[in-house]
């Protein structure tokens, strides 16, 4: 199992987004997968593992709006006209400063590196768009009390370029700043490395041998028509002669560095000055035995999460890659310690991940009746009065309605498995294993539902797998020691549905305002372990269909002895 949870990896590298108030940069780890090679037959592309490798390599900065550009062929600045959606603030349009066909997004953030590190930044990878292209510029991190902006220029006179919201308007990453003047580039004689010709030619005279064997006998399966070589770090001989080949990248959230703003809060009193030694401040008593105990409790969960925070590393999201057939690490490192986790090509091998598009999902199920929950969004305790809010339609009729309405109104969700089960059988095919963790038998409960569907923060019972199969969905989650500051009066649920809202009452909820918050965007093919206890809250970013499981292959059944209310 690749990742960040065993203790012989290097250090992570301290990149830090400083962000003022009211600044929400939309920073998301930059995704492999690229529409055109989506689109190719038998995503062919992806057959080039240095072209999916580029794609992902950094973090692609997201616009939070639609905006269009129009350039009339002219060399001043006001020839490139900006035309920005509705409700999007001044201070955030792109504007044309330099001229020339070009327009500049100004980054919100101020970004740090350490000593000796550049950012380079430009558009993303493998990704062209008609009639515009990105400037690129490497940018010192290490020093200027300076943010970046992101510059594009137009090459078609007379052409409207849109770019929708959350599409990727820039892609950077990390650079070392003396190493390019460092490098001493020659040529040699292949001569000179007899062992290195040697093994370039068997591998030519392998490759030739390959391609004849598929012209004279063409492979039922798409995957054998191609050499696995350099894919899988192999010698011609079979061997590997690295142990740090990369067949994916697996980048980090900012989520473990970065704030989420709440409303303003009133600033701080000035301390007082204090003596050279200060007395320690007298602990005040606790009046009676179950006070005490109470007290006490919250003193250990208060304690280990500051603990926690003194490292990324052991109070951070993990992102892990080549879960199959790490089942026991796994269990070590994740289950049984209850710390989250984000699993990365755990579902490759799933047809869901190609095929659960809106139109195969409409031409699979087509005008079976369904249950879903509707009517939420007039309710604010649409989660907990899930009974009152239990539909049933044509699910042909729930996608348009899906479709053409973003917001929290419409939603299948875990609660109406049961009764979809014979519903959604056609899908049953799609979904495969998730080797090692997962039980063979377990089943999924799934998910869909517009852009905007927002689960309200709670802890569950059990520990789940959400699996992320189309679209993207964000989850904001706070760890169990965290509880006392959660406000949990009901079952669940927090007072406080909704940590992210700027109108939080930080009167009616001191303790919130230390509340420590972890922040990530699950993409496609990805899947977030979340222990049993820890809190969450999950928005969907876009039309999405997501699953939970909750048959693991260890106990999963805390939820016997919870706690009842009198």
């Amino acid at each position: 199992m690749k990742g960040r949870s065993t203790g012989n990896l290097e250090m992570p590298m301290d990149l830090k987004c400083y962000v003022f108030q009211g600044w929400e940069p939309r920073i998301i780890p930059a995704p492999a997968q690229r529409d055109w090679m989506d689109s190719a037959p038998e995503s062919f592309p992806y057959r080039c593992l240095p072209l999916a490798i580029a794609n992902s390599h950094g973090w692609q900065v997201l616009t939070p709006f639609g905006f269009e550009v129009e350039w009339n062929g002219g060399p001043a600045a006001e020839d490139v006209i900006v035309r920005p959606d509705a409700n999007v603030l001044p201070h955030e349009v792109p504007v044309p400063l330099f001229g020339l066909g070009t327009f500049t997004i100004h980054i919100q953030g101020l970004f740090r590196t350490p000593p000796g590190w550049n950012i380079f930044v430009s558009g993303p990878p493998n990704a062209a768009k008609d009639g515009i292209a990105p400037l690129a510029g490497i940018i010192e991190t290490d020093w200027p009390p300076y943010t970046f902006t992101m510059n594009w220029r137009m090459t078609r006179p007379g052409h409207v370029v849109r770019f929708e919201a959350d599409e990727p308007i820039a892609h950077f990453f990390p650079i070392q700043r003396n190493v390019i003047e460092n490098v001493a580039p020659r040529f040699v004689p292949i001569d000179e490395e007899p062992e290195l010709k040697a093994q370039f030619e068997a591998w030519s005279a392998s490759r030739d041998a390959f391609q004849q064997h598929v012209r004279d006998h063409p492979p039922a399966k798409p995957a054998d028509k191609w050499q696995k070589f350099y894919y899988r770090g192999l010698m011609p001989d079979g061997h590997c002669p690295v142990a740090d080949h990369q067949s994916k990248l697996r980048v980090a959230e900012f989520a473990n560095a970065g704030i989420i703003h709440h409303a303003p809060r009133p600033p701080a009193a000035a301390p007082a000055p204090r003596p050279a030694v200060a007395a320690p401040a007298p602990r005040p008593a606790v009046a009676d035995d179950a006070a005490w105990t109470i007290a006490k409790y919250e003193w250990i969960l208060k304690t280990q999460e500051r603990q926690r925070a003194l490292s990324t590393q052991a109070s951070g999201i993990f992102r892990v890659s080549d879960v199959s057939g790490s089942g026991e690490e796994f269990l070590d490192h994740f289950y049984a310690p209850g710390r989250p986790a984000i699993l990365c090509g755990a579902i490759d091998h799933w047809p869901a991940l190609a095929k659960w598009t809106p139109d195969y999902l409409r031409a699979t199920l087509g005008t079976v009746p369904v249950e879903c929950q509707a009517g939420r969004s007039g309710n604010a305790r649409f989660e907990l009065d899930k009974d009152a809010h239990r539909t049933t339609m044509p699910f042909d009729r729930f996608l348009d309605r899906a479709l053409a309405n973003s917001g929290n109104d419409l939603y299948i969700t875990a609660y109406n498995n049961a009764a979809n089960t014979a519903a959604l059988a056609p899908l049953d095919a799609d979904v495969g294993e998730v080797d090692d963790i997962l039980a063979a038998d377990a089943r999924g409960m799934i998910w869909i539902g517009p852009e905007g569907t927002f689960t309200p923060q709670h802890h569950d019972l059990t520990n789940n797998l959400l699996v992320q199969i189309t679209g993207r969905k964000r989850v904001v989650l706070a760890a169990p020691g965290e509880t006392p500051k959660l406000y949990n009066a009901l079952h669940v649920f927090s007072q406080i549905p909704d940590l992210t809202a700027a109108d939080i009452d930080f009167t009616a909820f001191p303790r919130f305002r230390d509340v420590r918050l972890l922040d990530v965007t699950l993409a496609p093919g990805e899947a977030l372990f979340i222990p049993v206890g820890w809190w969450h809250q999950v928005r969907a970013l876009d039309f999405s269909v997501s699953m939970t499981f909750t048959g693991f292959r260890w106990p999963n059944d805390n939820w016997q002895d919870h706690p009842r209310r009198a």
